[in-house]
């Protein structure tokens, strides 16, 4: 059973508009903390069709951590109950055995009454929630487990700092973010306003790209991870789904550039699973897509290989 975008989001629609609601658990991992960085200590629940929970898998791959977290995928349809695990089609919670992520969220608080959200990070030890912001724990997975990283790569420089915060909250205010506020909006006006702003933002972001490789200059680091997962999902979803249609992603020069060069990585294009991402977002949104057809196209695989 699929639910509509009302449904599925009741206290983050307003007026026609999509406010995405803020993450609850925000506890931080470090050798002074309660949460101390250890191998085989931590959990994540995943799915490789959500950008959001995309960021922490391609954060740990660049980073060479695939093998000190263990992981559990949620099924990529979600109904009314939220993100599932269904053990016909191998979705399992190794860990918990739960039926539904819910399930853990109401272990941590039995009130809990705020959309299910991925990616969830879990303490084995303690048997609870450390963190389900994203935001949180890439910086986490970066800075905080450099004694079992297999690649010594910073992707957060200090020196960088300031030009990445302000960076990122661009990217996720008129990007990330953008593209929901496009899909999920619910009146004309509302609408078309937050569609010429996320083009706006595409065309600053191109002309950017001009000058740099990526995004901070020639290495990749967190900024880019946060681009990608919206910028990959663009073509074969956002496009028609959310009716972000004024333009491709593969028709901008520097950002179809970029687009393949982080594909290019071995470490990010094994994250990326495209039936994954197309199931979870055309037959969950019932209102957007009734019928759940899932298009046939584009062939993004042909383009990024080409």
């Amino acid at each position: 059973m699929s639910i509509n975008i009302n449904q599925e989001f009741p206290k983050e629609m307003k007026s026609g508009a999509f406010k995405r609601q803020k993450s609850v658990f925000r506890n931080l991992i470090s050798k002074n903390n309660r949460f101390k960085p250890e191998p085989n200590r931590y959990h994540f629940y995943l799915s490789y069709a959500c950008p959001w929970a995309h960021r922490v898998m391609i954060t740990i791959g660049l980073k060479g951590l695939e093998n000190i977290f263990s992981y559990s995928f949620v099924d990529p349809i979600r109904d009314n109950k939220g993100w599932r695990f269904d053990k016909k089609n191998n979705y399992i919670d190794t860990l918990n055995g739960f039926d539904y992520l819910s399930e853990a969220y109401m272990m941590m608080d039995p009130n809990y009454n705020l959309r299910i959200t991925v990616p969830v990070m879990w303490d084995k030890f303690s048997n609870e929630i450390v963190n389900n912001e994203s935001s949180d724990i890439i910086e986490m997975i970066n800075s905080q487990f450099e004694d079992f990283s297999t690649k010594k790569v910073n992707l957060n420089p200090s020196r960088l700092n300031a030009k990445a915060k302000h960076l990122n909250e661009y990217i996720y205010n008129n990007i990330n973010n953008g593209v929901y506020k496009c899909g999920f909006a619910t009146e004309q006006s509302i609408y078309e306003s937050n569609v010429n702003n996320l083009f706006k933002s595409l065309e600053k972001i191109e002309q950017y790209l001009k000058t740099s490789k990526f995004l901070l200059g020639d290495a990749v680091t967190l900024s880019d991870v946060r681009l990608f997962v919206t910028l990959i999902r663009f073509d074969v979803v956002y496009y028609s789904h959310f009716k972000t249609d004024k333009k491709h992603i593969y028709e901008f020069c520097e950002l179809w550039r970029y687009v393949k060069e982080l594909y290019s990585f071995e470490e990010i294009q094994k994250t990326v699973n495209f039936k994954e991402i197309k199931s979870h977002y055309f037959q969950t949104h019932d209102k957007i897509n009734p019928n759940k057809i899932i298009p046939s196209g584009p062939n993004i695989l042909e383009l990024l290989n080409k």
